[in-house]
């Protein structure tokens, strides 16, 4: 291992971390016939409480503009959203859950609900309840991290790019 790397990889071990904690739960979304980014559309749609921007729903669920654009126009012809254009600005889009999407959050809740049960009582309601905290403190970080100065690249073929 090279040792002028001590710090361990963090986006590396969120990202395994995020396979983990989806495995638990992709069987469902199979069974019902979700991927897991309509998943991902459907909850954070459920959980904002009204319709979303698709610029928001880009956001919170980070899916690119274009993949977004693509899942929302399948979820639409399957009647999992409906898409209406703002009166105000007719470039932006509210997206909603259908009564078709709201039934099917309401059967699929409660299996996703025991296997949280069962997730926690395999690793421990505690270090459930603490990545909460942890995750939720590293998000909400008001503190601006500064980026590190880059030398300027003069290798071949490279680009030239100014550190700043």
């Amino acid at each position: 291992m090279d040792k002028s790397l001590q710090h361990r990889n963090l986006p590396l071990l969120l990202l395994q971390a995020r396979e983990k904690a989806m495995a638990h739960f992709r069987r469902i979304l199979n069974h019902y016939g979700l991927t897991e980014q309509q998943w991902r559309v459907l909850r954070a749609i459920s959980d904002s409480g009204e319709p979303m921007e698709q610029s928001q729903i880009c956001e919170t669920c980070h899916i690119l503009g274009p993949s977004l654009a693509g899942v929302l126009a399948r979820m639409e012809e399957t009647k999992l959203v409906t898409r209406t254009r703002l009166d105000t600005d007719q470039r932006r889009m509210l997206v909603a859950l259908t009564s078709q999407s709201a039934a099917l959050i309401e059967e699929i809740a409660p299996f996703v609900e025991r296997q949280y049960a069962n997730l926690e009582a395999a690793v421990g309601t505690s270090v459930v309840r603490d990545l909460y905290r942890a995750l939720d403190a590293f998000l909400a970080s008001p503190g601006k991290v500064a980026p590190v100065a880059l030398p300027v690249v003069t290798r071949p073929g490279a680009r030239m790019r100014r550190s700043g």
